[in-house]
């Protein structure tokens, strides 16, 4: 599946000789990525200290020490919509196979219409009829457990793809929210620690029965919702794309979240989509004003002043029409950069892993990292070579006299090896962002 570095960089090269002029210039200013470059280094790694002991807890100098992070503290997701729906079994196996590759965060499907699709047709557990890009919600937790995976759950409450016969009148429905909250969390809330309470609400159609102006039913949901989870759950409100863009002073979502927290609201995580369903919605952003990368590096800026996770929940970048894949692959690696470096950001997911896999009328834009035989497009490649090369750490060194080393790496859960003489033991280490602490490493005499 990887990709060697000179053949990543031909694929970037032709991509940019294939982009605007403006999109260029922007993302190759060295001032930008000397920026980039800057907050990976002082938001996603840190360092910490490893005392290596004896057995009688002596200090072990000149011990070798080999340390290998083997998984993230960062987020990096997709959603799992077609998790088991896919044949043959050879797909499949491709499809979860690429999936844990790249991903320690998935976004399982709790769309009304897909949960409850016929009035007390509850599908929360296997068996259940199955509908295409709506497992149901138990089939993740093996699989999460299996591989070491963070789930979401995406969402509690949006105006669309609700059943038929949901009532149109407000308080029934609010009734019937309560039921479907209550429900959930006495299944979920001590497995899924991250929610999408509200979704788009500032698109809000207006014909949605508690739809009003001032979208008051988000400051409800999350009242509602609150006491039912864990307080250490995130739960989020997730809004649409172009709230990427407009500065702080004038951005109707960062006011709307502003209003919230002061009215109480238990915002926990704010979301920003990242969907451009047409390779010709792309073109026209790479060539606009929006596709500036210091202003969104500001209003990411801005929104973590709030002192809240920040994260990038659904992503689209087209890889149809002339070199597609090419220009696909160096957008993925820009923007992945540059969100990996906001200080606040704490996740990013693209939505689709493959071609075809997408709702009606989003597959023409062939907006998979794979495509659909689940084959590794040069997207896919660029993250990889991102996520599993230059954002992990691997070092080498000894102790000193006292029996210390420092390590400095991208935060992630750790295999340390130590060395001295004929002792040698490895050992497992969590290294967390905000979290200096000294790992005392024992080597005993029968660790050889």
């Amino acid at each position: 599946m990887l990709l060697g570095t000179m053949a990543t960089t031909l694929i970037l090269l032709n991509a940019w000789a294939a982009a605007p002029e403006s999109w260029r210039k922007q993302w190759d200013d060295p001032s930008l990525n000397a920026r980039v470059e800057q907050n990976i280094e002082r938001f996603r790694k840190g360092d910490c200290v490893l005392e290596v002991v004896d057995a009688a807890g002596e200090p072990v100098g000149g011990a070798r020490i080999k340390a290998r992070q083997v998984s993230h503290e960062f987020l990096f997701g997709c959603n799992g919509f077609v998790l088991g729906q896919l044949k043959p079994e050879d797909l499949e196996e491709r499809y979860e196979s690429g999936f844990v590759r790249l991903f320690n965060f998935l976004t399982v499907p709790f769309y009304w219409e897909g949960i409850e699709p016929a009035r007390g047709e509850l599908r929360y557990a296997e068996p259940a009829r199955d509908i295409w890009r709506r497992p149901p919600p138990d089939r993740f937790l093996p699989f999460a457990a299996k591989h070491g995976i963070t789930l979401k759950g995406h969402p509690l409450l949006w105006h669309a793809y609700n059943p038929a016969w949901l009532p149109q009148d407000a308080n029934a429905l609010r009734d019937l929210y309560r039921k479907r909250f209550r429900e959930i969390s006495s299944r979920y809330a001590d497995k899924i620690p991250i929610w999408d309470v509200v979704n788009e609400s500032l698109v809000c159609t207006t014909n949605y029965p508690l739809y009003t102006p001032e979208r008051a039913y988000v400051g409800w949901a999350f009242k509602e919702v609150a006491p039912l989870f864990p307080a250490q759950t995130t739960l989020m409100i997730n809004e649409v794309t172009p709230f990427n863009f407009p500065p702080a002073g004038n951005n109707r979502y960062l006011a709307q979240i502003k209003q919230l927290l002061a009215q109480g609201a238990t915002v926990r995580g704010i979301g920003f989509q990242y969907h451009f369903m047409r390779r010709e919605a792309l073109d026209k952003y790479l060539a606009g004003k929006d596709c500036n990368p210091q202003r969104l590096l500001d209003l990411y800026e801005e929104a973590g002043r709030f002192g809240l996770p920040l994260y990038i929940t659904e992503i689209t970048f087209p890889s149809a029409g002339p070199g597609g894949e090419e220009v696909q692959a160096a957008v993925v690696r820009d923007h992945y950069r540059l969100w990996f470096s906001a200080p606040m950001m704490a996740g990013i997911t693209w939505w689709n892993l493959g071609d075809g896999t997408a709702v009606k009328g989003e597959n023409e834009a062939m907006g998979g990292l794979m495509d659909a035989q689940l084959q590794p497009k040069a997207a896919y490649r660029a993250l990889d070579q991102l996520v599993n090369h230059t954002w992990k750490t691997q070092a080498e060194f000894q102790t000193d006299v006292r029996g210390t080393a420092r390590l400095r790496g991208f935060y992630g859960k750790y295999e340390v090896e130590v060395t001295s003489g004929a002792a040698a033991r490895k050992f497992q280490l969590n290294h967390r962002r905000g979290e200096a602490k000294a790992h005392r490493l024992v080597l005993a005499p029968h660790d050889q």
